[in-house]
């Protein structure tokens, strides 16, 4: 598996472009906004955008989502439905944060913990992780080790649970019980910040000891 981590808003949003090496075939994570921005990076590469994936219903994980799902004619895929309040809002949420209106939509698939996502001839497995939104789920890609995290873990530290329908115990439950168990050697890329492994944080996260 290939990837290109691209920082996108004033929030410093890690949406990831992620591709099969041996297909070409590709897909946008969490698109915060910029959708130029986001459409230049993908021109740049030798890449062709099947799908775009979502981890969660907040705004800056999915402000370009519909805008480029539309230009690349292509599904839009996740969170899990307990999030369906969230895309629901995105006015109100845009108005909170002094932004232009997003719309709200709906995604063409929603997702839940066990199915699977495949990118070209890489495939990725569905864990459902509440706690910073009720319908975050992380994409596993078993064969790269390395995960799709959006908020629930970052380096040193945890995604907030103090949004609507937050439960920061469900949170840590979803690290502990599905997360961690996969192992320390396993990278992911988190919804903001640097990259980290799962060992890493185990051993050095405030949150988790």
């Amino acid at each position: 598996m290939k990837y290109h981590i691209i920082p996108v808003t004033a929030f410093s949003q890690n949406c990831t472009l992620v591709w099969c090496d041996k297909t070409g075939e590709a897909a946008l994570v969490d698109p915060g906004g910029e959708a130029a921005k986001l459409i230049a990076a993908v021109a740049e590469r030798p890449v062709k955008i099947t799908q775009i994936l979502l981890t969660h219903g907040h705004l800056d994980h999915v402000g370009a989502a519909a805008e480029l799902a539309a230009h690349y004619g292509v599904p839009i895929v996740g969170p899990q439905r307990e999030d369906e309040f969230l895309l629901a809002s995105l006015p109100q949420q845009s108005r909170m944060f002094g932004l232009d209106d997003c719309q709200p939509f709906t995604p063409d698939r929603w997702l839940e913990e066990g199915d699977t996502v495949s990118v070209g001839e890489e495939r990725f497995a569905i864990l459902h992780c509440p706690g910073h939104t009720p319908g975050h789920i992380v994409f596993y890609n078993r064969q790269a080790h390395i995960i799709l995290m959006g908020d629930v873990l970052f380096y040193g530290g945890v995604g907030r649970s103090d949004f609507p329908r937050g439960n920061h115990q469900d949170l840590i439950n979803a690290i502990r019980t599905k997360l961690l168990p996969l192992g320390d050697d396993i990278d992911f890329i988190p919804g903001h910040g640097p990259m980290s492994t799962l060992g890493h944080e185990r051993q050095t996260n405030p949150f988790l000891r």
